[in-house]
């Protein structure tokens, strides 16, 4: 039997280290904890994101360019897909009690972000403009320097067997 205990990291590419250092150590406040001289000339840096688990970044001198709305999000919410086996968005786990302190410290730091905490539902629309019983996670997005698109997201419930209500798509051949 295999078993997991959560994430232990997500590796993702970085245009410019020096930036990305910059934005998740004085912007997300997440330590930079190991650092990696590839043998290739690239580097492999770990944040501590907290819970024992760590966002990574690989870069090279040379490498292909970002590819939005094929390998990244191109503009939440407008414009959210992404190609199969792409990274759509990395979500942090946060209080709910933290998310308006979240918007305030993004905005000083000058990151655009959604105008207010998405309040996450079962609607036909997903999303509510008021928190309510029905609501199951509350998120605030934005994007790293990389235009990875990442998430605030706070949990407001415990989910049930009752919350698996659909049967899972397939494409037929």
């Amino acid at each position: 039997m295999i078993r997991t205990h959560g994430i232990n990291h997500i590796a993702l590419v970085c245009r410019d280290m020096a930036e990305t250092v910059r934005f998740y150590t004085e912007i997300l406040h997440m330590p930079l904890v190991k650092t990696v001289a590839l043998p290739d000339g690239g580097q492999h840096f770990f944040f501590d994101c907290g819970g024992g688990s760590l966002v990574a970044f690989f870069w090279w001198p040379e490498m292909p360019p970002a590819a939005p709305g094929i390998a990244s999000v191109k503009q939440f919410p407008y414009d959210a897909k992404t190609a199969v086996g792409s990274m759509n968005h990395l979500a942090f786990n946060m209080a709910e009690s933290e998310l308006e302190a979240a918007l305030v410290r993004l905005e000083e730091a000058g990151v655009p972000f959604t105008p207010a905490v998405v309040n996450h539902d079962d609607s036909p629309g997903g999303v509510a403009p008021e928190m309510h019983e029905g609501v199951f996670v509350r998120s605030v997005y934005f994007t790293d320097p990389n235009g990875i698109m990442l998430e605030f997201a706070a949990l407001t419930k415990e989910f049930t067997p009752g919350d698996i209500r659909h049967e899972p798509a397939t494409v037929e051949a």
